[in-house]
């Protein structure tokens, strides 16, 4: 697939708020408001939201990949735009920052690189999977601020990490650092700065390589099934495989395996 860019009103790359590259089933995603700390205003959160419903629209894009630039990944709300519009960054679509309230049904992934702060840790944490430079920072300041975390962190960091842990870091305000949420299994990987995106990219690849039917319903069953009563489980994860079990990727992959070769997926 050819590489895209979402433009905006803007005369070069540098002033568009989203940039979106789709090269080999892979979509990604950059905000590029370096001047406001990448900060989300209403405009980015429905650019955002857009370029994730071609995600999922595409058949041949497999897997997304959300960063921000080299020195930021997202400081959150862009509070300066709000106090000059009074409009929140909200899509009335996606929700808050056109992606917390409604993600993907296709695998997303956070390279982060530096600070994601406030509702930029709440993007992250709308992400299935995260990869971070080793000096990224994670971390939900709002009750410093005199404000509450409302875009998902303290509903999504306490499943991610132990309550008790989830609770000091909300309560607190203080962040935590990328090895740090390593250690806690919130962050996939660590690397060297500068190198989140590159490994979030063989990370999608990984995950692009697979059947597509099968990898969003695995996403599915492992998002919703949080919410399923423990007797229902099983019957209500069998509603999402069996169409998968009966695709024509079932079987190619039953072929390939039995002739050695690598599967070639149809996605359905």
């Amino acid at each position: 697939m050819t590489e895209q860019l979402v433009a905006h009103t803007a005369d070069d790359a540098r002033s568009v708020p989203l940039l979106v590259e789709h090269v080999e089933g892979i979509a990604v995603f950059t905000l590029n408001r370096p001047r406001r700390r990448n900060a989300i205003d209403l405009d980015t959160a429905c650019l955002l939201s857009a370029a994730l419903d071609e995600l999922d629209a595409i058949d041949e894009l497999r897997v997304g990949i959300l960063t921000g630039t080299p020195e930021m990944f997202s400081a959150g709300m862009d509070l300066k735009a709000y106090a000059e519009t009074g409009e929140r960054p909200v899509d009335e679509h996606r929700g808050g920052f056109g992606l917390v309230a409604r993600p993907p049904r296709k695998p997303l992934i956070a390279a982060v690189e530096g600070p994601a702060l406030g509702g930029g840790f709440e993007i992250a944490l709308a992400c299935d999977l995260i990869v971070a430079g080793e000096s990224a920072t994670f971390g939900l300041p709002e009750v410093t601020r005199g404000l509450v975390a409302s875009g998902g962190g303290m509903l999504r960091l306490p499943r991610r990490i132990p309550r008790n842990l989830a609770t000091e870091a909300v309560l607190t305000g203080r962040p935590l650092t990328a090895p740090r949420c390593a250690q806690l299994g919130l962050v996939n990987a660590v690397v060297p700065d500068g190198g989140a995106l590159a490994a979030a990219r063989s990370l999608a690849e990984e995950i692009a390589r697979n059947a597509p039917l099968a990898v969003r319903a695995s996403k599915k069953v492992m998002v919703e099934s949080a919410l399923w009563h423990e007797d229902e489980q099983f019957a209500r994860q069998e509603v999402v495989i069996d169409p998968v079990r009966s695709s024509e990727d079932a079987r190619e992959g039953a072929r390939a395996f039995a002739e050695k070769r690598a599967p070639h997926w149809r996605g359905r």
